[in-house]
C-alpha cells in the first residue's frame, strides 16, 4: 500500500498577496490588450489582466484578498 503525504498545515501568519494597483481606466486596459496582441506579448497580457481583474469581486479567486465594498 502506498504512503500518502501528510497535508501541510497552512501558516496562520501568512497573509494573502497585496492587491496590485491599477491606476488606469477600463478603456486603457483594453487598449493595452490590443497593443500587446499586436506585439505577440501574451505573458504581459496575462500579468496585466491579473492586476486589472484583481480590483473586481472575482479578485479573491485570483489569490488576492479583496475587501468587501458596499455599492
Amino acid at each position: 500500500m502506498g504512503a500518502k503525504p501528510m497535508p501541510e498545515e497552512s501558516d496562520p501568519y501568512t497573509q494573502p498577496p497585496a492587491m496590485p494597483y491599477w491606476p488606469f481606466s477600463t478603456s486603457d486596459f483594453w487598449n493595452y490588450v490590443q497593443y500587446f496582441q499586436t506585439q505577440g506579448a501574451y505573458p504581459q497580457i496575462e500579468d496585466m489582466a491579473r492586476t486589472f481583474f484583481a480590483h473586481f469581486p472575482l479578485g479573491s479567486t485570483l489569490g488576492f484578498h479583496v475587501p468587501y465594498q458596499e455599492d
